[in-house]
C-alpha cells in the first residue's frame, strides 16, 4: 500500500493476493503476523469497496478492538503514512478509516447484537472469531450484503468448537476428502511464529515461555486441541509466589476484586502494580496479588447478611495491606464485584459510599490472561509469612494447583473449569481481566 509500511512475509503477501473470497480467515499462533496481514487486506477493501451498506469492526469488547485492531492501524511504525487517516477513541461507537465511518461492536455487549440485527453490512473485520458467541457470528454472516466481504482472525481453540466444526472443517485445507458440504466462498490461511518477519528469536522465545500447557499447544504450535487436566499445569509456588514481607514498592493498588458467595466463600483480592525498575533504572512493573480476604460461612459457622459481610470487608479494606518497607498506605483505584452480587453492591454503596464496577466475567478469556501473566512472571502472588500470617493470599495459592478443566464441557467443545474450590481464583480473575486496559500500558505479554 505504501513503501513506508513494514515489510510483509511471503505468507502474508500470498494471503493478501488470495483474500478475494466472501469470508477470509487468518488463524494460527499468536504474534504470527496474521493480524497485520488481515488488517492490510481490510484497508484495501475499505479503500476500494463500493458495496451498499455499513462497514463494521467486531471484537470481544470495544476496548479489545481499540487494543487489537486500531492500535496497530494507528501505529506509524506499522502502517506508515496510512496511520494518520485512521482514528478511534476506545469505547466509541465508531471509528474513521480512510475517510469512511466504521461501526465498532463489542460482541459481549447485548446492545451490539441489537445493532447488528438491523444492519446492512458492506464489510466486516472480526477480531478473534472464536471469542464470539455462535449466534452472534451467524447473525453477522446473515447481515453481509451481496458482494460484501468478511475479514477475520482467530487463535486455535477446542477441536469441537463451533467455528472449527461448522466452518473451518469445511474449508481447504481442513476438510476431509469425502466432505461434500464444502464452503467454496471461504479462504483460510494458517500462520505460525516463523511467518512473522518482525519477530526476533528472542521475542519468539519469550512468547514460548509465556504460554504453557494447553495455551502453548494452541497459541504457539497453532493446534486445535481439547482442554484437559490442570489449568495451571505450570504452577510452582517457589516461582510464582513471594513472601508478603518481601513485596516491592507499589506504584498503586489497581483494584479490589471480589467473588461473592452466600453458602460458598466470599473472596476478595487486592491487585497492585509495582514500582520496580530494571538494572538500568528503567520502569519494570509487575502485577501482584498483595492481600486477600475471605469469609467462609461453613468454616466460620456463621452465615452473614449482606450488610454484615460489607462491614467486615470494609474493616479489612481499611487495614494496611503492604509491608512496612513501603512508603504509602494505598487504597485501590477500582472496586470490582462479581456481576451476580447485586444486593451486596447496594449495601456497599448505601452504607459505605463505595461505588463498584461489574466484573468482566468472560471465564475462558480471563483464565488465558491470568495463566499467561503468571507463567511469564508478570503476575506474582503474595504468601503469608510467620511474622505476618494474616496477610497474603493463601486461598489463591491453595486453589491454584487443583484448578482443572471440566471433562464434560470438553466433550461438547467448551473450555470450562470445574466449579470446585475456585473462589479466590475467580476473584483474582475478575481483577486482572476487568483492569486489562489499564495495566496493558505498563506490562506487555503475548496473551
Amino acid at each position: 500500500m505504501t513503501d513506508t509500511m513494514i515489510p510483509l512475509s511471503p505468507k502474508q503477501l500470498q494471503s493478501l493476493k488470495e483474500a478475494t473470497a466472501r469470508i477470509n480467515v487468518w488463524e494460527g499462533s499468536v504474534r504470527s503476523g496474521k493480524t497485520i496481514a488481515s488488517l492490510v487486506a481490510w484497508l484495501i477493501y475499505v479503500a476500494t469497496n463500493k458495496t451498499r451498506g455499513e462497514l463494521i469492526v467486531v471484537s470481544r469488547t470495544r476496548d479489545s478492538a481499540a487494543r487489537n485492531v486500531f492500535a496497530p492501524l494507528m501505529d506509524p511504525s506499522l502502517f506508515g503514512e496510512i496511520s494518520q487517516y485512521i482514528s478511534y477513541t476506545s469505547g466509541s461507537a465508531y471509528a474513521t478509516v480512510l475517510g469512511r465511518r466504521v461501526w465498532v461492536l463489542g460482541s459481549s455487549d447485548v446492545r451490539s447484537e441489537n445493532v447488528l440485527r438491523g444492519l446492512t453490512c458492506a464489510g466486516a473485520y472480526v477480531d478473534e472469531i472464536t471469542l464470539l458467541k455462535e449466534d452472534f457470528f451467524t447473525q453477522l454472516l446473515n447481515r453481509l450484503w451481496e458482494g460484501a466481504r468478511l475479514f477475520g482472525t482467530t487463535n486455535p481453540d477446542s477441536p469441537a468448537h463451533w467455528f472449527k466444526v461448522n466452518y473451518l472443517d469445511r474449508c481447504e485445507p481442513y476438510m476431509e476428502a469425502t466432505n461434500a458440504r464444502v464452503l467454496p466462498d471461504w479462504r483460510v490461511w494458517k500462520f505460525y511464529l516463523d511467518d512473522n518477519p518482525q519477530l526476533t528469536e528472542a521475542r519468539k522465545d519469550a512468547i514460548r515461555r509465556e504460554n504453557t500447557g494447553l495455551f502453548f499447544r494452541r497459541n504457539v504450535n497453532g493446534e486445535w486441541v481439547a482442554a484437559e487436566g490442570a489449568i495451571f499445569d505450570f504452577w510452582d509456588p517457589e516461582k510464582h509466589t513471594i513472601a508478603w514481607d518481601d513485596l516491592p514498592e507499589m506504584r498503586e493498588l489497581l483494584a479490589l476484586s471480589l467473588d461473592y458467595g452466600t453458602t460458598n466463600p466470599t473472596a476478595a483480592l487486592l491487585l497492585g502494580v509495582s514500582a520496580e525498575v530494571d538494572h538500568l533504572g528503567r520502569p519494570a512493573p509487575r502485577l501482584f496479588f498483595v492481600d486477600e480476604w475471605r469469609w467462609d460461612s461453613k468454616l466460620e459457622q456463621a452465615k452473614l447478611t449482606d450488610a454484615e459481610l460489607a462491614v467486615k470487608l470494609v474493616a479489612w479494606l481499611n487495614e494496611r495491606h503492604l509491608p512496612d518497607n513501603t512508603t504509602m498506605k494505598l487504597t485501590p483505584r477500582f472496586k470490582i464485584i462479581d456481576p451476580s452480587a447485586a444486593s451486596f453492591k447496594v449495601q456497599l454503596r448505601k452504607n459505605h459510599d463505595i461505588t463498584s464496577t461489574d466484573a468482566d466475567n468472560d471465564v475462558l478469556y480471563g483464565i488465558r490472561l491470568m495463566a499467561s501473566l503468571i507463567s511469564a512472571g508478570a503476575l506474582v502472588i503474595a504468601r503469608p509469612t510467620p511474622t505476618n500470617p494474616e496477610r497474603g493470599c493463601p486461598g489463591f495459592i491453595s486453589e491454584a494447583p487443583g484448578y482443572v478443566w471440566d471433562p464434560k464441557a470438553t466433550l461438547v467443545g467448551e473450555d470450562k473449569p470445574m466449579k470446585v474450590a475456585d473462589h479466590s481464583l475467580d476473584g483474582g480473575r475478575y481483577g486482572v481481566t476487568t483492569t486489562e486496559n489499564v495495566w496493558r500500558s505498563y506490562i506487555k505479554i503475548a496473551a
